[in-house]
């Protein structure tokens, strides 16, 4: 039995081995890089919206900080959030190949404090998309003519056997 599973997992790891090759490594910068994002947070600690960005050199790891900022939620520790405006810094290591994220408090309060955080709107609006284009894809559908109409109102033939 025990040779059975090293016989598959052999072939599985052979059959896999001609993907990992080809995957190419992910080209890292070789330079220090730092971000920093100002975002607005609502009372349950979800982020509402970037205010201000400070973009480095990079354009991807820009892009990266940005939607990862989009996505926090700001919270003590004790799960409680504060409505405010937080700056969030991001900095890359070369050596170590790690990012650093740090949260820090501009000013507590603010006028969103019950608006929906970016996140909850961003999976709002993905789903009345796909709502919208399934109704477009019925709408589209109902207008089809039947199939037994395209063909004629005939039944389709029914094969017979002739012998050999």
């Amino acid at each position: 039995m025990k040779f059975w599973r090293v016989a598959l997992a052999v072939i599985v790891l052979a059959a896999a081995a001609p993907a990992l090759a080809t995957t190419p490594a992910p080209r890292l910068p070789k330079i220090p890089l730092h971000t920093e994002v100002t975002v607005e947070v609502n009372s349950h600690g979800q982020v509402v919206r970037v205010t201000s960005t400070k973009p480095c050199k990079v354009q991807s790891f820009n892009l990266q900080t940005f939607g990862n900022a989009l996505q926090m939620w700001i919270r003590r520790p004790d799960g409680t959030a504060q409505v405010g405006l937080y700056r969030v810094t991001y900095d890359y290591d070369p050596k170590t190949q790690n990012v650093a994220r740090h949260i820090s408090v501009v000013k507590l309060g603010g006028d969103w404090g019950n608006k929906p955080g970016a996140a909850t709107v961003m999976v709002e609006h993905a789903r009345q998309q796909a709502l919208e284009a399934q109704r477009r894809e019925q709408e589209q559908s109902s207008k089809l003519p039947s199939l037994n109409d395209i063909r004629g109102g005939s039944p389709s033939p029914k094969p017979t056997l002739r012998p050999m």
